[in-house]
C-alpha cells in the first residue's frame, strides 16, 4: 500500500496505531494540546485518511477510527522517502552526516553494531 501521510496525518495515525479504535472526540481531546486541532480539523484530516485507504470507521454512532495501514510499512516508506530526498538514497551518507554533528550515543553506536552484525550475518545464507 503506497500511502504518503503528511505531518498531520502522522499525528493522528499515531493516536491510532496507539489504540484504536478511537472516536473523534477521542482523538480531538488527544491531540488538542499538541495541535490546537477543533473537532473540524480532525474531521478533515480523518476524511482525507479514510480516502487514502489509511483508516476505516465502524458503522456505529460514534464512529470508531482504526488503521488499514501498518505502521511499519508506514515508517520504512517515510525513511526510504527521507534518505532518498536528503541524501540521495546513500545510507553511509547519513551515517557520516549523524557521526560528524556527533548526535550517535555510545548506545546509537552499540545498537548500530549490532544491527550491521545482523544484516552480515544474513549475507550468509
Amino acid at each position: 500500500m503506497k500511502i504518503n501521510l503528511s505531518d498531520g496525518e502522522w499525528k493522528l495515525m499515531i493516536q491510532l496505531w496507539e489504540g484504536a479504535p478511537k472516536t473523534i472526540a477521542q482523538l480531538t481531546a488527544a491531540l488538542k494540546e499538541e495541535t490546537e486541532w477543533e473537532k473540524h480539523t480532525v474531521i478533515t484530516m480523518l476524511s482525507r485518511l479514510e480516502a487514502k485507504g489509511a483508516v476505516q470507521h465502524n458503522g456505529e454512532t460514534p464512529k470508531g477510527y482504526s488503521p488499514l495501514l501498518l505502521r511499519a510499512d508506514a515508517e520504512r516508506r517515510e525513511t526510504k522517502s527521507f534518505l532518498d530526498k536528503v541524501y540521495g538514497g546513500r545510507l553511509g551518507l547519513m551515517m557520516s552526516a549523524m557521526v560528524d554533528a556527533q548526535s550517535l550515543t555510545a548506545d546509537d553506536m552499540a545498537e548500530l553494531s549490532a544491527i550491521l552484525e545482523k544484516a552480515k550475518g544474513g549475507e550468509d545464507k
